[in-house]
């Protein structure tokens, strides 16, 4: 039943489907290319990362240096599905028509900018990692494209078979449980190649 309802959400939306992904991935390429011209963008955010990230998340960082694979696959979907899905692009589209197209996109920018191969170091790094950066970047695809179907139903309740915004807003809601199933899925199957990667493929792990 529920397959079924995803598969008809993905088929009544495929246009903006694909138009999610090509916003994604074509802003994530484009930001890439950017950042080919002005490195000093990109060292300046590496250093911020490196700086902040173990402090706002040591548990990861220590799952990843110690080569716990297990809990570095869960911590990574864990934080992938609630921080990065649902707090950065679901929630705010829960208030604010569309905001998680526009949140989803501040994404793919800054990784586009991150991780651009800009160096012969993030060259070899970013061959394994390119898989982990579309098949996360596939969670988020997936998440701005609910939200944006989500307000699509509240703007145009009939499309749905809604009588009134208030009724399409909480079958939009419906709708997003519904395709966060396949967020979960995809970001689920990231994280345990993420973990794989950067456990053994990189040598990460102390």
């Amino acid at each position: 039943m529920v397959l079924k309802v995803i598969l008809r959400v993905m088929k009544e939306n495929r246009k903006e489907y694909v138009a999610s992904n090509l916003l994604y991935y074509g802003l994530v390429a484009v930001s890439m290319i950017y950042v080919s011209f002005y490195a000093d963008i990109q060292e300046a955010l590496l250093g911020e990362v490196r700086a902040d990230f173990p402090t706002l998340f040591p548990s990861v960082v220590e799952a990843y240096r110690s080569g716990n694979f297990s809990l570095a696959a869960a911590l990574t979907f864990f934080f992938n599905l609630v921080l990065g899905s649902f707090v950065y692009i679901t929630l705010p589209s829960l208030i604010i028509p569309f905001s998680g197209v526009v949140t989803g996109s501040i994404r793919a920018v800054g990784w586009g900018l991150l991780l651009a191969p800009t160096s012969p170091e993030l060259m070899r790094a970013m061959i394994p990692h390119s898989l982990t950066l579309i098949l996360e970047g596939q969670g988020y695809v997936l998440a701005m494209f609910a939200a944006y179907v989500h307000w699509k139903g509240v703007f145009r309740p009939k499309s749905i078979g809604e009588e009134n915004r208030a009724r399409a807003y909480m079958a939009g809601i419906k709708r997003t449980t519904h395709v966060y199933l396949l967020v979960a899925l995809v970001l689920a199957v990231s994280a345990i190649y993420e973990a794989f990667e950067v456990i053994y493929l990189l040598g990460t792990s102390s």
